[in-house]
């Protein structure tokens, strides 16, 4: 298998998995991987048969020629319409069960609303602290920087509303790495570390506040 693009790289022969989807998607497999191919080309794209020499070839111009000395198995199978993966915890679920139980975030607070609209997206939850001050709180399964970002340009627009001002942010999530808490605080935002099972109310422990 040789690609020729952006680089050029060359694959040797050996016993190999070749998957063409039908969104026009070629990789190719080896069993040592648990998921990534040893090499693919997304859609939009095309495959060219030419007997055991298979080109495939996209609008830039790259190239994978594929060659194949000895087919084993080859199966076709259409696999239906994708019901989609179902997950427990996902962010709108942690959503839910924050706004269903807002005083995780501290006595007296009190839930605006769900999905507070700005004009860059919404913001999960604005709420009310016991003083009535405004409060915004974005929530992630794995927080990260890109999530205090975030939650930074909402609190950036949401300040502009004499109604709301001044706002203060909450960054909620499952887990949150070291290097998105050390941003979150030194732009004056408190961190929330979300225990799923306890709000589900399935577990006595309380949620940790830092």
């Amino acid at each position: 298998m040789d690609y020729a693009g952006r680089l050029t790289a060359h694959l040797p022969m050996a016993t190999r998995l070749l998957l063409i989807k039908a969104d026009g998607s070629v990789s190719v497999h080896s069993d040592d991987r648990a998921y990534k191919p040893l090499n693919w080309m997304s859609p939009p794209c095309w495959l060219i048969e030419d007997d055991d020499i298979w080109t495939v070839q996209n609008k830039a111009g790259e190239k994978l020629v594929i060659t194949i000395e000895e087919r084993i198995d080859e199966i076709s199978h259409d696999l239906g319409a994708e019901p989609g993966l179902q997950k427990d915890g996902v962010e709108a679920h942690l959503q839910e069960l924050l706004a269903e139980h807002i005083t995780t975030l501290g006595e007296g607070y009190t839930l605006v609303r769900r999905e507070y609209p700005t004009a860059i997206g919404p913001v999960d939850i604005l709420a009310r602290d016991a003083d009535g001050g405004s409060v915004a709180v974005e929530i992630k399964r794995r927080g990260e920087i890109d999530g205090v970002e975030q939650l930074t340009r909402y609190l950036e627009l949401l300040n502009r509303d004499p109604l709301l001002a001044p706002v203060q942010g909450v960054f909620a999530a499952q887990l949150i790495k070291p290097q998105a808490r050390t941003l979150a605080e030194d732009r004056g935002i408190r961190c929330l570390t979300l225990d799923y099972d306890a709000l589900r109310g399935t577990e006595s422990d309380d949620l940790r506040l830092f």
